[in-house]
């Protein structure tokens, strides 16, 4: 063969090249390398979450290797595999997309291919698209108490199952609300919850809710089911819940605060302002008494009533319970379980005490009537009792006698023998304990009668006189005069009695301020005394001894001391000339301060001539001090040669404390 035909054999060949050259060079660049699938392709939300809507977010981003991707196709196929959603294109390198999927319920597949710049479609990536906006039917809340109580807690309550068919997306669980609203709903949407509202999220066997605490008073439970993307029942279920846990006010009505004489009668009385002592459904309200930890008397509704008869000391516990069931036994009380109610103590004593006169009298207090008193339960209660006196022998009232100061155990009382007259005399007592009981006595703890012979103390004489005066009883000093009183205190055999106090009384005259004035003295070893008495109006004086434990009281004779009443008296010259310058009298009345009143008093002039009486010649009135003055003038001329004699008499009167009584004489010689 030659070279020529070697070429024309070739020729077709060459034409065939160049054909395949010519198509391959009519394709897209790049259309034998297309992108690969979208890298981790994912549902916004999960894959593995129910939506209740249709639209679902899908993301991707670009494999690693070329070529780049330059646009994006994506459909949604139904759960039979068949395409729902028909595929569409996105012109530009997009790494998210939203899809809706038909209405309709169930389980979709979403795929994305990526497309190069050349047109080469890559393989596709696929997502699931889970979609469910049926909404499960409805749940109840389980009847709970009609009163839920302190000891309901924790308080579990069941929800019913939604009825079957569940939706697609099952039973997520249940939405639980508590408010005070018999309306509301536990989600803030109409159709749905939100993961956050769901309370109960372990599908629909998780029925089961715990409440450790609910408010008190009148509450709603308000529940609906939720399916597994989020639609939640048409209709809300409701509860009502009336809690109470506040246990019942319990009081004991009739227990006195101390010792009584006799059975009494106590009420438990409750009150409760939750759930009440009334009846209804639930555990029933009672009233309990229990005494001494005996059998509790109760009685249904908010009273009991038991009465406590022995004698001695009793615990009465008294409790209640009201409709929740709470019970006011103490076992809430401060969070410590010791089950033990409110007590009172009643206190019963119903034996009269023993009462008993002291078998000897105190020898250094004779006067001293001493009773004891026995009581083993309530005690004695000296406070109540009294001791009386009497003639032995007589039918008379027995003399209530004043009461010592009381110790326990003990009634006492003072018997002031030194007013009473010689002879016997008994005695009664009437004794209390402390809860009522009373017990009378005439006699002494030996069994021998009370009776004591009177005098109980050694008698005393007391002998006073002004001291160097006849009669010792009776004096009349002048004004501004001291005198002295003096006396003795005897007793018995004439012995005397020393460092015995006395009282001194000075009773002044009317008008006298102060009207009177006590001085204390004490007699000396040989029962003696002396007292000055000070200057003074007027006055009767009395030495009392006021006698002691063991001696009689004693008083002297009163003392009659008559004081003169002064005043000074001047004439102006002691010579006067007949018909010539008057002469001046001035004077003052010897007083002491406040004994004058404003209007002063009224003072006698008088005068006498040797061998004569006095003559009252004028009466003058003293200013507030006590002052006069006065002018006299000689006319007669028998005048002539005359000796006067003048002075200021102060008359008796009614509100002046002093005898009557005078200056000096002043003499004047008439010319």
């Amino acid at each position: 063969m030659t070279a020529a035909d070697a070429r024309r054999a070739l020729l077709p060949a060459l034409a065939a090249l160049l054909t395949i050259v010519a198509a391959l060079a009519s394709l897209p660049p790049f259309a034998l390398a297309a992108p690969g699938p979208p890298q981790e392709l994912t549902v916004l939300g999960g894959e593995d979450s129910w939506r209740a809507e249709t639209r679902f977010v899908l993301e991707w981003s670009a494999p690693p290797t070329a070529p780049t991707p330059a646009a994006v196709r994506y459909l949604v196929r139904n759960p039979q595999g068949g395409v729902a959603v028909a595929e569409a294109r996105l012109g530009w390198p997009a790494d998210r997309v939203a899809v809706k999927v038909p209405k309709a319920p169930g389980v979709y597949m979403a795929e994305v291919r990526l497309e190069d710049a050349g047109g080469a479609i890559g393989p596709p990536a696929s997502a699931t698209l889970r979609f469910d906006d049926v909404r499960p039917g409805p749940t109840e809340p389980l009847a709970v108490p009609e009163w839920i109580g302190r000891t309901a807690f924790p308080l579990t309550i069941r929800l019913s199952r939604p009825l079957d068919p569940p939706p697609l997306s099952g039973i997520r669980g249940y939405a639980v609300s508590v408010d005070q609203v018999a309306t509301h709903r536990p989600c803030l949407a109409a159709d749905r919850c939100s993961e956050g509202e769901t309370t109960l999220r372990n599908g629909a066997d998780g029925n089961l809710l715990t409440f450790p605490a609910l408010p008190e008073g009148i509450s709603y439970l308000h529940s609906v089911a939720v399916s597994g993307s989020g639609m939640s029942s048409a209709t809300t279920g409701h509860l009502l819940l009336r809690v109470d846990t506040t246990d019942p006010l319990t009081r004991l009505v009739g227990a006195p605060a101390g010792w009584t004489r006799g059975p009494v009668r106590v009420s438990a009385v409750a009150e409760d302002h939750g759930s009440g002592m009334g009846g209804g459904a639930g555990p029933s309200p009672f009233t309990a008494i229990r005494v001494d930890n005996g059998t509790p008397a109760i009685a249904a509704g908010d009273r009991v009533t038991t009465t406590v008869i022995g004698e001695g000391v009793h615990e009465v516990a008294y409790f209640a319970r009201d409709r929740a069931g709470n019970v006011d036994d103490g076992g809430h009380l401060n969070g410590i379980d010791n089950r033990s109610p409110a007590t009172a103590t009643v206190r019963i004593d119903r034996t009269p005490p023993q009462a008993a006169f002291a078998t000897a009298p105190d020898p250094r207090r004779p006067e001293s009537i001493r009773v004891q008193i026995r009581d083993p339960l309530s005690g004695p209660d000296p406070t109540h009792g009294w001791i009386g006196v009497r003639r032995a022998g007589s039918d008379d009232r027995f003399q209530r006698l004043p009461a010592e100061s009381q110790a326990a155990g003990r009634l006492r009382a003072r018997w002031d023998s030194d007013d009473y007259p010689h002879g016997e005399y008994e005695f009664r007592a009437l004794a209390f304990d402390v809860s009522g009981n009373s017990a009378m006595t005439t006699h002494r703890a030996n069994g021998e009668p009370m009776v004591l012979a009177n005098p109980l103390k050694a008698t005393t004489t007391l002998r006073v006189g002004f001291r160097g005066r006849v009669p010792a009883d009776n004096a009349a000093i002048a004004n501004g005069r001291r005198i002295t009183i003096d006396g003795r205190l005897l007793t018995g055999a004439r012995a005397p009695l020393a460092a015995a106090p006395l009282r001194v009384v000075e009773r002044f005259a009317e008008g006298a301020s102060p009207p009177s004035r006590i001085t204390e003295v004490e007699t000396n070893r040989r029962g003696s005394f002396v007292l000055r008495l000070a200057p003074g109006p007027s006055r009767e004086v009395s030495v009392v001894f006021a006698g002691g434990p063991t001696h009689a009281r004693a008083s002297g004779p009163d003392l009659h001391l008559a004081v003169r009443g002064g005043a000074r008296l001047r004439a102006s010259s002691a010579v006067v000339r007949v018909g010539g310058p008057p002469l001046l009298f001035s004077g003052k009345l010897l007083a002491p301060p406040g004994t004058i009143p404003p209007r002063g008093r009224p003072v006698e002039l008088q005068f006498r001539l040797a061998g004569l009486p006095w003559s009252e010649f004028r009466t003058v009135q003293t200013d507030r001090r006590g002052r006069f003055r006065y002018t006299y003038r000689f006319s007669d001329d028998d005048s002539r040669g005359a000796r006067f004699q003048f002075r200021a008499y102060v008359p008796t009167q009614d509100d002046w404390p002093y005898e009557p009584g005078s200056s000096r004489p002043v003499v004047v010689r008439g010319e």
